[in-house]
């Protein structure tokens, strides 16, 4: 299959290093810097040059900001019947983008990236595939992830945001508190080690990703979750309440059994 990337980044270069040696690739990037690294690949710094490649399949995987102006840019060049697709975290406007592009779209979202991920092992990770889109779109990339071993879940683009909001939304609120209240610490334990490990990945992310993913509007439900778990604990905390404390750690242990 003829398959051309948008962006080298670092996920575009992942797609690109996996799918180079069983298919014919192409990389369109503006910033010859970052294709230093791009081999076994064709290498395409303007939209023009699309249209002589003709893709099948086209996966966006430039910066969630500039997901919809990529696809409007290759657009004029692309055959009727090649495939779009994108793995954004964030779907907004993509649902109403596909349903007015012309074009066949299949829409997923690996749920791991290569600031936390092992990519040479992603056996324990997650992905989703949006089951509004393109049937043979979501085959080939059910088979793709398959072969990745992640563990797939099919879901509409409303029941992603839902997933999104819960399973990002939290821990990126979280890992920001504990990071805006942080002071330095001369000799920090284990636990603190590894919220700042944690906090500087998060941190490393494109500031439009961390914004998208809190302003989801389902996001402010899961942070009040968050308010109302720390109040109670602040109060547990004030009072001394030994046996609230205790009743709390039991169902804080049962939710992460």
């Amino acid at each position: 299959m003829k398959i051309l990337i948008l962006g080298a980044g670092k996920m575009g270069s992942f797609f690109t290093d996996l799918l180079s040696f069983e298919h014919e690739v192409a990389v369109l990037e503006k910033d010859p810097k970052r294709m230093r690294f791009i081999y076994n690949a064709i290498r395409m710094q303007s939209p023009e040059e699309i249209k002589d490649f003709a893709p099948e399949l086209v996966i966006n995987c430039v910066t969630l900001n500039y997901t919809i102006d990529a696809f409007r840019l290759a657009l004029p060049y692309l055959n009727p019947y090649c495939i779009i697709s994108d793995i954004a975290s964030v779907k907004n406007n993509l649902k109403e983008f596909y349903a007015t592009c012309g074009l066949p779209y299949v829409s997923t979202h690996p749920m791991f990236g290569p600031t936390f991920a092992n990519l040479s092992n992603l056996a324990k990770e997650n992905t989703i595939i949006i089951s509004e889109g393109d049937h043979l779109g979501k085959i080939f990339f059910k088979d793709l992830y398959n072969k990745l071993k992640l563990n797939i879940f099919e879901y509409t683009f409303e029941e992603h945001d839902k997933v999104v909001a819960y399973s990002l939304g939290i821990p990126f609120a979280s890992t920001l508190v504990f990071a805006a209240t942080m002071v330095h610490q001369d000799a920090p334990g284990t636990t603190f080690k590894r919220h700042m490990k944690i906090a500087r990945g998060l941190l490393s992310e494109d500031d439009y990703l961390l914004t998208e993913i809190l302003f989801n509007p389902r996001t402010p439900r899961q942070i009040a979750r968050i308010q109302e778990k720390l109040s109670a604990l602040q109060e547990m905390i004030a009072a001394k309440d030994t046996a609230g404390m205790k009743d709390f750690l039991e169902d804080v242990r049962k939710k992460i059994e």
